[in-house]
């Protein structure tokens, strides 16, 4: 099984990957973290030493060799993933996209409380962050609806989410034996 997790930064992506790493038994990686140990650079030295379009093409490349070298496993992918080089359909095609869907409300609060560990909105004020959030979220919706999964990521329990995973998992062979 190979399993992506979508949404914006502060969704619980990384929280989220690691209890199903756990109870799944199946390896967790986080997409940013594995291009930061082959860039031997931070996300935000990328941005700034080589720009966007680099990062979103490494990203894609990383994300490629991942789902090549890997017959299973739980990834956490960037906020930005999703968005760019058709890798929504990408992911589609290799295994489950998981769009974990949380409130601006509950996002706000997080980022506010991980602000300096975030560089992307480190110099962002509060009600400009409010902003910043929906604006990127109007911006990605297009992107993350298309997962196969949505889950109100503030409301869902690990076993919930472990249920709608193994009921996609049943339905598509369902569909592969009527083929």
């Amino acid at each position: 099984m190979k399993i992506f997790l979508i949404g914006f930064m502060g969704s619980g992506k990384t929280h989220w990957g690691k209890l199903l790493s756990a109870k799944l038994q199946l390896p967790f990686s986080d997409l940013d973290t594995v291009i930061v140990e082959k860039e031997k650079r931070t996300v935000s030295e990328i941005f700034s030493e080589k720009g966007e379009e680099y990062f979103r093409y490494r990203e894609k490349e990383v994300l490629e060799e991942i789902v090549r070298d890997n017959e299973r496993f739980i990834l956490s992918c960037g906020g930005g993933t999703p968005c760019f080089f058709n890798n929504i359909e990408f992911m589609k095609k290799s295994g489950k996209v998981v769009w974990l869907n949380t409130t601006i409300d509950v996002l706000q609060e997080r980022l506010l409380k991980e602000r300096m560990s975030r560089p992307l909105i480190r110099e962002i004020g509060d009600e400009e962050l409010r902003r910043y959030i929906s604006r990127k979220l109007s911006e990605r919706k297009l992107y993350y609806e298309q997962a196969d999964v949505m889950v109100n990521e503030e409301s869902v329990t690990l076993e919930q989410l472990i249920l709608l995973l193994l009921e996609e998992e049943a339905i598509d062979r369902m569909r592969e034996n009527d083929l």
